[in-house]
């Protein structure tokens, strides 16, 4: 079901975003299944992994950079995905759950 709330917020978040509503969600399927485990469904992780809810938007060369060669505890996950798909994430973490 978390995956569906995420999905649903998605889409909500999409509405004033630049970014398109398929894009976010793309983005929020990829990270339930491959980042929700660390960072929490809704991007808030009570373990304290970064919010990434407070992702500065301008920063996407340092987003980039984390995800694909890691950062403390954060394994480096660059050949995990592809171009467009961590696009979509960026899309998802920028226009995603931010409530």
């Amino acid at each position: 079901m978390s995956g569906a709330l995420a999905l649903y917020g998605a889409s909500v978040a999409a509405q004033s975003s630049p970014f398109e509503p398929e894009q976010i969600s793309k983005g929020a399927a990829l990270f339930a299944r491959n980042c929700a485990p660390c960072h929490g469904p809704r991007m808030v992780d009570p373990q304290g992994a970064f919010d990434l809810r407070k992702f500065p938007p301008d920063e996407k060369p340092r987003f980039l950079n984390v995800l694909t060669r890691g950062k403390n505890a954060m394994p480096p996950l660059g050949g995990l995905f592809q171009p467009d798909e961590i696009d979509a994430l960026w899309a998802y973490v920028i226009a995603g759950e931010k409530r």
